[in-house]
């Protein structure tokens, strides 16, 4: 029998099956479909579909049934001492009630989660510390330790509070530090006027924010935070995609600040501001935007998604690629260019290293500042030593025109 012949009858074989019992067939379309789903751009866990469909309570009752004031859960929350879950579209973060009766079960509970999110002011700090509230700020500013949340007197100035076990842990880790004179780096640097409390603060709540974020659009939105309009537009040049990075920014628990002064406080404190922790920032919102791009597009007006994700990847696309054809002119030469590409490119990638949100040393904190700005940290003719020069990821964070140095 020929091959073909051979097919044909596999073929009515297998209809014969499919109509005898139309329910296998069915159930295997089924199965079909979930498996496309599981792999496709959704890219939701199980686990995570099962956290999305159980049972949730509002912040306000979890704080209630756990015995926390709004403050301690907030700080419990941050700390990733309470899972919470997200819409994949935004919203206030919501508790399971599984994770509120695996949290009633813990020993000690409840004072044991309101000791651990305990925090401190500069006085009760210094008292915990056995030193004087001017040393203690002196600490504080040099980046020893880092202030978990703030609030607005009222006179509306900034108080940081700081987490009463990380004092305790700075305390067995670096005794000498209080007491006796500091060290002559730490004198220098603060004698500049540093004071590393605000960059330590955005570090911090950005590195546990992107942990705690399973939806790529939702930790670039999170890079996204720390930098302003202008930067933002350089980095991300797509208007709808910006709309959508402010739309899936994780919310606090309770709700953004209603008070103006509270939020002019945070709209004051949450951009970077010196020029390395800009360019930090920058790297990580594009490489965060590449992945999310990956997943899924940013929802365009008039439902034509597949044509509007297909002008961000050519957009992607002409960025990465801008400066790569003239060296493809000539063999020789061309193979240098590509190659000299590839190590910028190699050396763009090394910079993608989180910014501390505090010093494992005050004094190696301080050596730093004192030395000068980071290895990629913009100079003082506004080029960065040792990044490439090419027009390979520098142009897709919109380092063009700043020194000569991204072409």
């Amino acid at each position: 029998m020929a091959v073909s012949g051979v097919l044909r009858t596999n073929a009515g074989r297998r209809g014969v099956r499919a109509e005898s019992d139309p329910g296998r067939g069915e159930a295997a379309q089924v199965d079909a479909r979930a498996g496309a789903g599981a792999g496709g751009a959704d890219g939701v866990s199980g686990r995570d579909e099962a956290a999305a469909t159980a049972p949730t309570v509002a912040a306000g009752r979890a704080a209630r049934d756990l015995g926390l004031r709004r403050a301690e859960f907030e700080i419990a929350v941050h700390l990733g001492l309470i899972e919470v879950v997200t819409a994949r579209d935004g919203g206030r973060p919501r508790v399971p009630e599984e994770e509120i009766a695996r949290l009633r079960k813990v020993p000690g509970f409840p004072g044991g989660m309101a000791e651990r999110v305990r925090t401190v002011g500069t006085a009760e700090g210094a008292a915990l510390l056995g030193i004087a509230p001017a040393r203690f700020t002196r600490l504080a500013r040099a980046g020893c330790f880092c202030p978990v949340t703030f609030y607005l007197n009222r006179y509306r100035a900034v108080v940081w509070l700081y987490l009463a076990d990380e004092l305790s842990a700075f305390a067995a880790r670096e005794p000498e530090l209080l007491g006796g004179r500091a060290p002559v780096e730490m004198r220098t640097l603060l004698e500049s006027g540093v004071d590393r409390r605000p960059r330590n603060w955005r570090s911090q709540r950005i590195d546990r924010l992107v942990s705690r974020s399973r939806d790529p659009w939702a930790r670039a939105a999170v890079q996204a935070s720390a930098l302003d309009p202008v930067q933002l537009a350089e980095v991300v040049d797509d208007p709808y995609e910006r709309a959508y990075l402010v739309r899936v920014r994780p919310e606090p628990v309770f709700g953004r600040p209603v008070s103006p002064a509270a939020r002019e406080a945070m709209a004051e404190l949450l951009p970077a501001d010196d020029p390395d922790e800009i360019l930090w920032r920058r790297v990580g919102l594009t490489l965060e935007l590449d992945r999310a791009r990956e997943d899924r597009p940013a929802p365009a007006p008039g439902g034509d998604v597949a044509a509007h994700a297909t002008s961000v990847r050519g957009r992607a696309g002409a960025a990465r690629s801008v400066g790569g054809g003239a060296g493809a002119a000539s063999g020789a030469g061309g193979a240098a260019a590509g190659a000299a590409a590839g190590a910028g490119r190699a050396a763009s990638a090394s910079l993608v290293v989180p910014v501390p949100h505090r010093a494992t040393a005050c004094v190696e904190a301080s050596r730093v500042a004192v030395a000068g700005p980071p290895a990629g940290a913009p100079g003082p003719a506004g080029c960065a030593p040792g990044l490439p020069r090419g027009r390979g990821l520098l142009a897709r964070l919109g380092w063009r025109g700043r020194g000569g140095c991204a072409g």
